[in-house]
């Protein structure tokens, strides 16, 4: 099967030697989306709710440009330097993914870059 690469200037670029998504039939496999705001690549500013929104906002724009949407999400991984968070983690995946949830694990990791508190990928089934 054939790779496509996937870029959308609606999310921030790559910080290292990746790419935002690769498409490989049917699967879209997206990397890590930190709370970046695309045009600065600057944190967004706000509580913790904000950044997880800003996050989502990233993968949605990815998966809209690989020809999907996040409904279309079959697992989500999400790194927390704190699992005190969690519960608003539920609260802001809820305004961006439909029943059936997609499969998802929620992992607490003692650093993510930029020093950001939330990181996120996504496979998705279009």
């Amino acid at each position: 099967m054939t790779k496509q690469t996937i870029h959308t200037n609606s999310a921030p670029a790559a910080l290292g030697t990746y790419s935002q998504a690769i498409k490989v039939g049917q699967f879209v496999f997206m990397s890590g989306q930190v709370p970046l705001v695309p045009a600065t690549m600057e944190v967004v500013e706000g509580d913790f709710a904000a950044r997880a929104r800003q996050v989502f906002d990233n993968l949605k724009a990815v998966a809209e440009e690989a020809g999907g949407s996040l409904n279309d999400a079959v697992k989500i991984t999400i790194f927390l330097t704190d699992l005190g968070n969690f519960a608003t983690v539920n609260e802001v995946m809820a305004e961006y993914c439909d029943e059936p949830y997609p499969a998802r694990a929620a992992v607490q990791v003692s650093a993510l870059p930029k020093g950001v508190d939330i990181e996120a990928d996504a496979i998705l089934a279009i």
